[in-house]
């Protein structure tokens, strides 16, 4: 006869991989509606900056952190708004905020005086017609549900977990797509990564 333990941590096991199913699923089906074209319209953009800001708040800023990361291990001179080093942007410049809302205050004000001083805007988002989104020039659709939405039918995680999972899995597609074009081994992208960890 099994015991209690066994008994429960496989329920536990069955529950992760419950769990991690309706995640691919959701993604799965999410991905079948991302327009690859507006990602890919992110390419020249990106290639034509003079300095690159990125830029999103909570969860959502976290990923856009780690795609910092890698436009950086790609060569690109990258900031993210808010660190104490982050310069001012200029003309010539790349904002790429995320904001599933498209409404988030600081973001929606930084991307405002983005355009004062003629950089560029790119923005990932839930909602097309968002604050963010019409003060952009370019826009990455993200159909998933915004954090203050409770709506089961688009997905049965958290808040914005959904969002923030595929802003993160566009943004990798975004540099897979840059790397292949700009021809660099994993080698020479190595020599960028932090040596002081």
């Amino acid at each position: 006869m099994e015991n209690t333990f066994t008994v429960e941590a496989s329920k536990e096991s069955q529950l992760v991989a419950s769990a991690m199913q309706t995640i691919m699923d959701e993604h799965q089906k999410l991905t079948a509606n991302i327009k690859s074209e507006e990602i890919a319209a992110l390419m020249p953009a990106i290639n034509k900056a003079k300095c690159i800001f990125l830029m999103g708040a909570g969860r959502t800023g976290l990923m856009i952190k780690a795609s910092a990361m890698r436009l950086m291990h790609l060569g690109y001179k990258v900031y993210v708004v808010g660190e104490t080093t982050t310069p001012a942007i200029n003309e010539g410049d790349l904002l790429i905020a995320g904001s599933g809302s498209g409404t988030t205050g600081g973001i929606v004000r930084a991307a405002e005086t983005a355009k004062k001083v003629g950089a560029s805007v790119v923005c990932f988002t839930t909602d097309a017609s968002s604050p963010l989104a019409t003060l952009a020039d370019y826009t990455v659709t993200i159909p998933a549900a915004q954090k203050q939405e409770r709506d089961e039918a688009i997905s049965k995680q958290y808040a914005g977990s959904l969002f923030e999972q595929s802003l993160l899995l566009s943004f990798d597609a975004l540099i897979q797509a840059l790397w292949d074009v700009d021809g660099s081994t994993a080698s020479e992208l190595w020599k960028r990564h932090a040596n002081m960890e």
